[in-house]
């Protein structure tokens, strides 16, 4: 567990989780599909496994790939991440299966709307430019419970026209990887 200690935003509390076992079993669905962001290190990890070590008394780890450095993009300063005020449920939390995508409203009585995670994420995706996909990533502190009993994924996203310094070729495999991970989540 050596990367837990260099690395703390790969180390995420669930000591506040009214409903800790709830919480893992839904984060445990995103393994691997959702790419993790850290700000201290300005990278972001592609391939990781996601532990709850005893040692680690009500966290989790997140250990990327030790195998797959090429899955690990470097150089993403924070200013390139930015919060979407989207968050990923349990259909159960609406009465229904499956995932969904709770998208917020400016205005009115109420303050988000639920549709189904693929379809949430195509119908923002057709409302923005081509050369600027939505492209959703965790980071800590993502993980959290809505009502004090509902786990939920709040998203980040990256802005490939804030990453200056890289290649496009580097821009697309970022972008490649991201809409990849984002059509195994069912």
């Amino acid at each position: 567990m050596e990367l837990a200690t260099e690395n703390k935003d790969l180390v995420w509390d669930l000591d506040a989780f009214n409903q800790r076992q709830r919480a893992i079993d839904f984060v445990m669905g995103f393994e691997n599909r959702l790419c993790v962001y850290s700000d201290s290190v300005e990278q972001l990890y592609t391939n990781y496994n996601i532990f709850f070590p005893k040692e680690e008394d009500r966290r989790l780890v997140i250990l990327p790939n030790p195998y797959a450095h090429h899955d690990i993009f470097h150089g993403l300063p924070e200013g390139a991440i930015s919060a979407t005020g989207l968050n990923i449920i349990s259909g159960d939390m609406v009465g229904k299966e499956g995932l969904y995508l709770l998208i917020p409203f400016k205005g009115g009585k109420t303050k988000y709307r639920a549709v189904p995670l693929q379809v949430g994420l195509r119908v923002i995706n057709q409302r923005r430019p081509d050369d600027k996909p939505l492209l959703p990533v965790l980071k800590k502190g993502d993980l959290r419970e809505l009502e004090a009993k509902t786990p939920c994924l709040h998203l980040h996203c990256i802005h490939l026209d804030r990453l200056e310094h890289m290649s496009g070729m580097e821009m697309k495999g970022i972008q490649k990887v991201i809409l990849d991970r984002l059509q195994e989540i069912v």
